[in-house]
């Protein structure tokens, strides 16, 4: 099933957003592709538009006869506090905002497992728990998913927060055998989010069928989400390069990994993106 008019996606230009241009065309769904800079060959029938996410007038007019709107546009790690408000804060206000004055019923959101990064692990970790971001990053993310309900309960939209694991090609680290999101998977959860009946306000955990995976995906299975990949399969390789996971540090303890430990803290980001 695909919504009644083309997806407008912003972000196209990134990694995931390069996923699904390419990807949700397969299940049915037409695009109209918007990043702030010209993608490199648009797929046959794409729109594609050149517009900062964070201009509402653009997103607006861009949003006009859209079916459905998946805002993957902003800053993907930790930045600085001016950066992150404007790119991630105020870029979705626009997303949620433009849709509303198009008259878009269906937004997805690209949220993060660092709106709680700071949470100590625990099995079937659920999605309900207490906000505890670990970075500036991580608190974007919770104001994503504040707005997001906030347009739910004001204005009668569909929702859907996508709290993101690892979203890579493959596995790369012992955490990632917990976390990981696989390319198709990445796919399959955003069509799901897409096409669910009425799913209302909904916060969901972003990653693959992992064996090690102990964030709990019944609320995104509930959407449709049938993932199909499996970090295992990367696990002895993994294993043999950096050893298992160890107990007691944070990329184990942690939701959000290395983003709750001392080089994720803002200055030390800045620090290191000062160096030569």
């Amino acid at each position: 099933m695909s919504t009644a008019g083309p997806v407008l996606l912003t972000g196209a230009a990134g990694y995931i957003g390069t996923l699904l241009r390419e990807g949700l065309p397969e299940r049915g769904h037409a695009l109209r592709s918007l990043d702030v800079v010209e993608i490199a060959e648009p797929r046959p029938g794409e729109e594609h538009l050149v517009a900062d996410a964070t201009d509402l007038d653009a997103v607006t007019a861009a949003a006009q006869g859209a079916g459905a709107l998946v805002h993957m546009a902003g800053i993907a790690t930790e930045s600085s506090w001016e950066a992150i408000k404007h790119a991630n804060v105020e870029g979705t206000y626009v997303a949620l905002e433009a849709a509303r004055r198009a008259g878009v019923r269906r937004v997805v959101l690209a949220s993060s497992n660092h709106a709680t990064g700071m949470s100590p692990r625990v099995e079937n970790a659920q999605t309900d728990a207490q906000p505890r971001p670990d970075t500036y990053y991580g608190v974007s993310k919770v104001a994503m998913e504040a707005l997001g309900s906030l347009y739910v309960d004001r204005y009668g939209m569909d929702v859907v927060c996508l709290r993101i694991g690892s979203a890579l090609p493959e596995p790369r680290a012992p955490r990632h055998l917990s976390t990981w999101l696989s390319p198709s998977d990445t796919v399959a959860l955003v069509d799901a989010a897409l096409t669910a009946p009425s799913p209302g306000f909904a916060v969901v955990w972003g990653i693959s069928a992992n064996t090690r995976g102990w964030w709990d995906l019944t609320s995104a299975r509930a959407l449709g989400y049938a993932p199909a990949d499996d970090a295992e399969a990367y696990a002895e390789a993994i294993t043999a390069a950096h050893g298992e996971p160890t107990p007691g540090t944070v990329e184990f303890d942690r939701v959000g990994g290395e983003y709750a430990g001392p080089d994720f803290a803002v200055d030390a980001v800045a620090a290191r993106a000062q160096q030569p």
